[in-house]
């Protein structure tokens, strides 16, 4: 069972994704201030890089936004050509095109924009021009992924891509069908905006942080969303029951004595999990260490000692270490390179159980992330795709 708590403060709005009561995920969105990750922007070429192969793109932003070649061909590898043209072929100083953000401005960096153009919607992932069908790896059936394949390439016109997402497993052709008629409204609507509009102007902005988790997340089945503001309950119920008709959304308004992050026990987890030392349950911890370039995760064994031997003890801390930290690095919202430095094994079937804990708690995570494996020093390396800066928490 999932609860989706939300607390509506005075200029912010904080969500605490709770799995078992266990806290999995948080984000805070400032009112005044929505992410861009995932926007439609209009925006004009200001410099053309032959030698990065890339250009920069006023999108109205305080740093322009960096478009590699790769996100300027085609969105299907197989109809890319096989030698890359000069980004000067493609693109020129002044030219206005319609971008999307993948990656928000992070330091001194700025935006990283495509024109691989996707909208996700709640059973499917529409790419107007990428020509492709793929289904989650998620989906564990074979049947099930050939029906959706199927159903996905009898859906889509010729030049249209579709993903089709985790959850439309098991659903059928008409919802999926609706998904996509939604979404191509929306595409249309974009095009037809950027039409008249003059750069750098915002087209189209992806939903809010509650809208997009309810749209990720949320099965009206099993999970509770619990919310301090009325307002903001009314607009998730509407939200709800359009992307499910028939649906019965449990929304419950919490008008309690107690700060809502402090009855359902969220401000402790909070106050525990941003420490950069995190004590594990079994008595060892986590040193948590983040630069600009890399996080680096250290585990010890602190006061735990209840292993046979010393390699048993090792291994069953190590074991424990890849289990809290995965849901630590969602729960941070980390990305980039991630090193690990669990404690040495002599073992290998414990460096591959060590690796394998790790994945399956991962598996969870919606956010693309690939483990390595084991350097010659004995580290573990993964990676997480970076989109905006890592978690904090509002004082």
């Amino acid at each position: 069972m999932k609860r989706m708590i939300v607390h509506c403060g005075p200029g912010s709005t904080e969500i605490a994704l709770l799995e078992n009561g266990k806290l999995v995920e948080y984000a805070a969105e400032r009112s005044q201030h929505r992410g861009l990750v995932g926007s439609f922007i209009k925006g004009k070429v200001v410099n053309v890089v032959p030698g990065m192969q890339a250009a920069f793109v006023d999108i109205g932003q305080k740093k322009n936004a960096f478009l590699y070649i790769d996100d300027v061909l085609h969105p299907h590898l197989e109809k890319q050509p096989k030698q890359k043209p000069s980004i000067t072929e493609l693109l020129k100083h002044g030219q206005e095109l319609v971008v999307q953000v993948v990656k928000e401005a992070i330091g001194n960096k700025g935006a990283r924009v495509t024109t691989h153009y996707s909208l996700p919607g709640r059973w499917i992932v529409y790419m107007p021009t990428a020509g492709y069908v793929a289904v989650s790896k998620k989906i564990g059936r074979e049947e099930e992924k050939n029906r959706l394949k199927q159903l996905g390439e009898e859906l889509r016109s010729e030049e249209e891509g579709l993903i089709l997402r985790t959850v439309a497993e098991e659903e059928d052709g008409e919802a999926i069908g609706e998904d996509l008629a939604q979404l191509r409204k929306q595409w249309n609507a974009i095009l037809e905006k950027a039409k008249h509009a003059a750069a750098p102007v915002l087209l189209h902005q992806d939903l809010s942080m509650i809208q997009r988790l309810m749209r990720d997340v949320y099965s009206p089945e099993t999970d509770e969303l619990i919310m301090d503001c009325p307002e903001q309950a009314e607009e998730a119920l509407a939200f709800l029951q359009a992307m499910l008709p028939g649906e019965k959304p449990r929304i419950i308004v919490y008008d309690g004595a107690a700060p809502l992050f402090d009855y359902y026990e969220v401000k402790p987890q909070l106050e525990k999990d941003f420490q950069r030392k995190i004590w594990l349950p079994g008595g060892g911890y986590l040193v948590w260490d983040t630069t600009e370039a890399l996080t680096v995760i250290d585990v010890n064994t602190g006061k735990f000692t209840g292993g046979d031997s010393l390699e048993d003890t090792v291994f069953r801390t190590n074991l424990e270490a890849a289990q809290e930290m995965a849901r630590l690095i969602r729960l941070r919202d980390t990305g980039g390179i991630i090193i690990v430095d669990f404690i040495d094994m002599d073992r290998d079937e414990h460096r591959s159980a060590v690796c394998e804990r790790l994945e399956q708690a991962l598996s969870g995570d919606r956010t693309q992330h690939h483990i390595l494996g084991w350097t010659k020093l004995g580290l573990l390396e993964m990676t997480r795709k970076r989109m905006r800066e890592e978690n904090t928490v509002i004082s």
